[in-house]
């Protein structure tokens, strides 16, 4: 809320809960979001984390659960590429290999955590990147 008094200019701004946005008080101000670039080494970086966990259940989870693991990675690729990352299968897939998995879930976590998704999270959008930092318990940085 502002105002403006004839003689000279006075502005008051009231802001309520502004977490991870930006706010700007004066005249005449303008902002733009410039989402994070997601270069090609990055995603070249990324499908490598891929290869790498599923390279860790085939050495380590039993025959049993391999497939069904094997397959909850593919899942979790396409929810973290997607044009809008998917948190919900996201979390989904960090729950099935805590429950099922655990020798992995941390491998699994840290993928999930990692800076590249945070950058592909926050091409989405502010809100979606909210959403994320608060369901996987990520501190923003800067």
């Amino acid at each position: 809320m502002s105002e403006e008094k004839k003689a000279g200019v006075f502005i008051s701004a009231r802001i309520g809960d502004v977490e991870g946005s930006q706010v700007a008080v004066g005249s005449e101000i303008s902002q733009t979001y410039v989402p994070p670039v997601v270069t090609a080494e990055e995603m070249a970086q990324l499908h490598r984390m891929f290869a790498e966990l599923k390279t860790k259940i085939e050495q380590e989870a039993p025959a049993e659960e391999k497939e069904k693991a094997l397959e909850r990675v593919d899942e979790l690729k396409e929810a973290v590429t997607a044009k809008e990352p998917d948190l919900t299968t996201m979390e989904y897939v960090k729950n099935w290999f805590g429950k099922n998995l655990p020798s992995v879930a941390g491998s699994v976590v840290s993928l999930i955590i990692h800076p590249v998704v945070g950058k592909l999270v926050e091409v989405g959008g502010e809100a979606l990147a909210a959403t994320f930092r608060r369901r996987f318990g990520i501190e923003k940085s800067g």
